[in-house]
Formats: structure tokens, sequence, C-alpha cells
């Protein structure tokens, strides 16, 4: 088998492996002439079962999987139906869904367009930051049903967003490019993260600080945590009773990062606000209190790529297959020791 990536000389033989409504969403016919002109491309349908005849015939001389959303996992038995494969390029974030141990074990090499995808999820975070330090919600409700301006000049200093303190949990991929999205902004930024030191944290230009101060100082606190073992339940009633009255908390990470028991309370009790694009699970049972409650935003996980935001995750993917079949590597490479870092 070969060790390293083909020359350009050598057209890989490449295979789609998502669902196939994915796949019509994030490669239009522009996208799929990219790469077809990089790659000797697998006769269609995309794969989205690995275990049919159709799709081991595929397998069997496929040199580079192009995945996406619902690829089912690469596990060992599916890497023994495909001895030439040698990389796959993600369409998309995370790979902990289909890329397993005996990738690794095997050498495959990985790229992910989570960097793209990065980008909504930030604009998201920040508009969310900004909206909610307007108290805009709240004030287009009272609006229409006042139907009268309120008084613009009433000393309420909890609303607007200068010189808001604003905390960062994690400096993920998505947590940074938040920090980069804010600097325009009159507030100050803080960051917990235990794998940032003081060094980083000024190279980013944030305040370090520790979890609980985070939660204490912060006016608003953006989650960007990867759900681990270890980060199940990490904000727990303990961080959310101590936020400041009337603190907002996003979250765009993952629904377990937080005591979704212990916010509900916090919110339902006026204590603080919250604006959620993920919860535990992830459509919430329809008696749910959150549903109702009015310091809550509920967003049904839309921060990440949608509609046209969908051909920026394409883009990057082709680029990568580009540089990989060039002989050049993978410019946004997943490497096994940094999976726990990423969101």
């Amino acid at each position: 088998m070969t060790e390293h990536p083909p020359g350009p000389a050598l057209r890989p033989r490449a295979a789609l492996a998502m669902h196939p409504d994915v796949a019509s969403a994030v490669l239009d016919a522009e996208s799929h002439a990219a790469l077809a002109a990089l790659c000797d491309p697998a006769p269609l349908p995309v794969l989205d079962d690995f275990t049919t005849p159709q799709a081991r015939a595929v397998l069997a001389d496929v040199d580079l999987l192009v995945t996406g959303w619902g690829c089912p996992p690469l596990d060992a038995e599916v890497l023994r139906a495909a001895p030439r494969l040698r990389a796959v390029v993600h369409a998309a974030g995370s790979v902990r869904g289909h890329v397993t141990d005996a990738c690794w074990e095997r050498g495959i090499e990985v790229s992910s367009a989570a960097a793209a995808n990065a980008v909504p999820v930030a604009e998201y975070t920040l508009a969310m930051i900004l909206l909610t330090g307007k108290r805009v919600l709240e004030s287009a409700r009272d609006y229409r049903t006042a139907r009268a301006r309120p008084d613009r000049l009433r000393p309420d200093r909890s609303t607007g967003n200068h010189r808001r303190t604003v905390g960062i949990l994690s400096a993920s991929l998505i947590g940074r490019r938040v920090i980069d999205l804010l600097r325009p902004h009159d507030v100050d930024v803080l960051l917990h993260d235990p794998y940032v030191d003081e060094g980083g944290a000024t190279e980013l230009g944030v305040r370090r600080v520790e979890l609980a101060e985070l939660f204490r100082l912060s006016d608003t606190v953006s989650v960007h945590t990867p759900l681990l073992p270890e980060t199940r339940g990490l904000v727990g009633r303990e961080l959310i009773d101590s936020m400041r009255p009337d603190a907002v908390l996003v979250n765009t990470a993952r629904g377990a990062v937080v005591d979704q028991d212990a916010l509900t309370d916090a919110v339902l009790a006026g204590r603080i606000r919250a604006v959620l694009d993920v919860t535990e699970p992830e459509v919430l049972p329809s008696d749910h209190p959150l549903w109702r409650c009015e310091n809550v935003l509920l967003t049904p996980h839309l921060a990440g790529s949608q509609g046209n935001e969908l051909r920026r995750l394409a883009d990057l993917a082709l680029a990568e297959i580009a540089s990989w079949a060039a002989g050049d590597g993978f410019r946004h490479p997943v490497r096994r020791e940094r999976l726990a870092f990423l969101a």
C-alpha cells in the first residue's frame, strides 16, 4: 500500500459517503465538476450504507472518501473492504461520528471543514451576544404588545453593549473565531480554557480566568466546549447560580455540557437569560418548560452551516483534496491527539 499521497500524475479514486440529501445540499453541479477535475469519482449513488454489495464494490478500489453528515462509522470491518483507502476529507465539522480508532491505527489521513463550519457558528454567537446585550428580543416583544415607544432615557444600566463583559468558555476553533469577531466591539473578553496559559491568552487579546470567575464576572457566557466524558455537565448548578442577575448564557456547543435542569430553574426564576441552539435532548419534549419561558431563545441547531453557507464546506473540502492529490498534504488536518480539543 502506498504510504504517501499520490503525485499530480495519479488521479485518486474518490467516493462520497454521507446521507444523499446532505450530498445534494452541500455539493452542487459546480462542486461535482471540480471534484471530477481532481479525482476519478466512483459511480453514484452516494454511500450511506457500507454493508451493501454495491458499496463494497466501490470501497474495494477507493483511495479517498469525501464524507459528510450521515456517513456511517469507518470501523475495522469497513476498512478491510477498502484496502486502498488512504484519506478522508470531511465536508463538515466534527469527525468523531465516523472516524474510528481503526482509521488512526491504519494511518489514514483525515481532514475536516471544521474551520469553514466555525464561521457561521461564530457569526451566530456574535449576533446573539449583541442582540441580548441590547435586549432586542424583549424590546421587540414589548413593543408589539404596547404599540408605543418606551422611554429611551430610562436609567437602565443592564441594557447595551458598552463595556459589557463577555466570557468565552473554551478556546476551541469556534471560541477563537468568536474572540476575533468581538475585537471591533467595546466589550471586555474573559477566557477560561485549561489548555491556554497566560501567554496564549495575551496573544488572543483576552484575560485568562478560572472557571468560577468566568461565570461570576461575565454579563454573557458563551459555551464552546466539546462534549467529552469530562465536560458532560461541566456548567453545573453552582456555576449557573453564581451568574450575575440578568446575565446571559449562550450555548452553541452541545446541550449536555450544561446542567439543563439547573439552567431551567434559573431562567424560570427570572434570574438569568439564555440563548440555546442546542439542548439535551436535541429536541426537547413538547411539554418542557423551556419552550414557554420568555427568558430563553431556543433555536433548532441552526448556528452551523445552513443554506448558502454550505458552499463554504464544499469549497474547503475541494481545496483540501487538491492539496492532497498534488502531494502537498492537508492544510486542515485532523490529528488523533487533538480530537479532545475540538468542539
